[in-house]
């Protein structure tokens, strides 16, 4: 199993061994576009793997902060107490960079900048990019995503 990421499609493509698509979901990328440099807020492209899988069993809309459940639940009176936080919902799939000097190590480490595939709440949009960095999915779409895929599972960032 693979994953396939089009920055340019804003789209998430779950591909099985042979090629074959198994699925399609809508994503949201970085506001500031691909890049790899740390500090850049960019998408990182190239080939990445799942680092780790954050969040298995938290409930729909589950906050994280640092990775860890807030014990909070995603609600618009929340967002409007918390204006200025970065929505990390529901599950976490920790990226980390297979290509040392492009998204891996130095200024470019996908890890060490804390990308990944999480879920946002569902009054952001999707399909238009404008992440920090991260790849946003709608919260039912990424308990999906995440109940299908490994540690490991190969990810390709594409533009």
């Amino acid at each position: 199993m693979q994953l396939v990421v089009s920055i340019a499609d804003q789209h998430l493509r779950l591909m099985d061994e042979k090629g074959g698509v198994l699925a399609i979901y809508a994503v949201s990328t970085a506001l500031n576009g691909p890049s790899e440099i740390k500090d850049s807020g960019g998408t990182p492209r190239g080939h990445h793997i799942i680092r780790a899988r954050i969040g298995a069993g938290q409930p729909l809309a589950a906050v994280f902060k640092g990775r860890r459940p807030t014990g909070e639940i995603w609600s618009p009176q929340l967002a409007a107490q918390f204006p200025q936080r970065d929505w990390i919902l529901t599950r976490i799939l920790w990226l980390s960079g297979c290509e040392v000097g492009v998204n891996r190590l130095g200024q470019c480490d996908t890890m060490q900048r804390y990308i990944y595939i999480h879920g946002t709440p569902d009054v952001e949009p999707m399909g238009i990019p404008l992440s920090h960095g991260c790849i946003r999915m709608r919260n039912v779409d990424v308990i999906e995503l995440f109940d299908l895929v490994a540690t490991g599972t190969r990810v390709l960032i594409v533009e």
